[in-house]
């Protein structure tokens, strides 16, 4: 038998591209923990999120790339992740999270919130930790589509967070009566959500998805201000006024210097459960040529299904209530998507080292 040495298998993973970063995972230092018995390879890929939406594509071409090698009897991988950090963010004012998303609409009524909260939990349930700050203080929605109620503790001097379907949350709807309207002028809201982000006790989260309110207003400029944006995803539905808006949505985080991920079409068309029949109620198409028009990804479409509503109305978002249907698979999707968006932007913005992680070396046990 062929005496297998760890240079050759390095050598072979060398000429594995990570698709995404468009680097070999060598160079990229994603490969730890080598190890060789007579012809079993065993390895572990680090990837950047544990979201992250090719892993069967890098399984498949490591494992190959090895088994490739004279003497390589069978390959065993493993995979962990460590989600690369926003120094941007950090840097500014860190509160314990690594990436800050928001998800934003040009207009109500398009799903946003829900949106937000499937998003959010569908990174969870790809093993990230995730929060979800709800900052829509004149309409907080998230709580009832979480499920949640009551009042959150505090704790040496922090506010503990609440927490749903392994998602850590806050938001105004937790500190007001039921039904309360807030009438806060655009300070009380900028000092709101400065005390959301520096009082809660995030604890260490790869992700701190935040629901927005729709429109250009406040919350956005005090976000930007307060922590800077890893990115944004923009919700919207097929038809024309709500389209318009994706372009005013767009323009205001461009001016506010955070990367748009993409744009998100929801209600996109409607599945007869007794005919099949698809219907395209509000039309159809339209966010994906409006993203190409203001230069963003289009990360999907969602369809309409009502146990999308009766998951919100219930605190059991559709990717928990019924995680087989379209939507849910098309949310779990996006989310993948966004989690790889995140990865990219800190990589080309030069907030990581070559090496990602900013590990010194390649970890291998003898």
């Amino acid at each position: 038998m062929a005496n297998i040495t760890k240079s050759q298998v390095i050598e072979a993973l060398s000429h594995v591209i990570e698709p995404e970063l468009h680097k070999d995972l060598v160079t990229l230092k994603m490969i730890e923990n080598l190890q060789i018995n007579d012809g079993a390879v065993d390895f572990t890929i680090m990837l950047t999120t544990p979201a992250c939406p090719l892993k069967h594509q890098i399984e498949a071409e490591a494992s190959a790339a090895v088994k490739a090698i004279s003497g390589v009897e069978t390959v065993s991988i493993n995979f962990d992740s460590r989600v690369p950090s926003d120094a941007r963010l950090m840097g500014r004012m860190d509160i314990g999270v690594k990436n800050a998303i928001a998800v934003a609409s040009g207009k109500g009524g398009v799903g946003k919130s829900t949106t937000a909260t499937n998003l959010a939990i569908s990174l969870a349930l790809d093993g990230a930790k995730v929060g979800l700050l709800d900052v829509d203080v004149y309409g907080p929605n998230i709580p009832l589509m979480m499920g949640v109620s009551g009042q959150p503790k505090g704790y040496n001097g922090k506010i503990q967070p609440l927490e749903a379907h392994g998602v850590k949350l806050m938001s105004m709807g937790f500190l007001v009566e039921k039904g309360q309207a807030v009438i806060w002028r655009g300070p009380m809201i900028h000092n709101a959500i400065r005390q959301f982000l520096e009082d809660v006790d995030w604890g260490g989260l790869d992700y701190l998805v935040i629901d927005l309110p729709p429109g250009t207003g406040d919350a956005s400029l005090s976000l930007s201000q307060s922590i800077g944006l890893t990115g944004a995803v923009i919700v919207t539905t097929p038809q024309q006024v709500a389209l318009d808006d994706v372009v005013r949505g767009v323009s205001m985080f461009q001016q506010l210097n955070v990367p748009v991920f993409g744009v998100i079409e929801n209600m996109s068309y409607f599945v007869a459960p007794d005919t099949g029949t698809r219907y395209d109620i509000f039309g159809h198409g339209g966010g994906q040529e409006m993203a190409q028009q203001v230069g963003a990804d289009f990360l999907g479409e969602v369809p309409l299904e009502p146990e999308v509503r009766k998951g919100g109305d219930e605190g059991t978002p559709i990717v928990i209530r019924d995680p087989k249907s379209p939507a849910a698979q098309s949310i779990r999707e996006i989310a993948r998507k966004v989690a790889a968006a995140v990865s990219l932007q800190n990589i080309l913005h030069g907030q990581e080292n070559t090496n990602i992680y900013g590990d010194p070396a390649l970890k291998i046990i003898n």
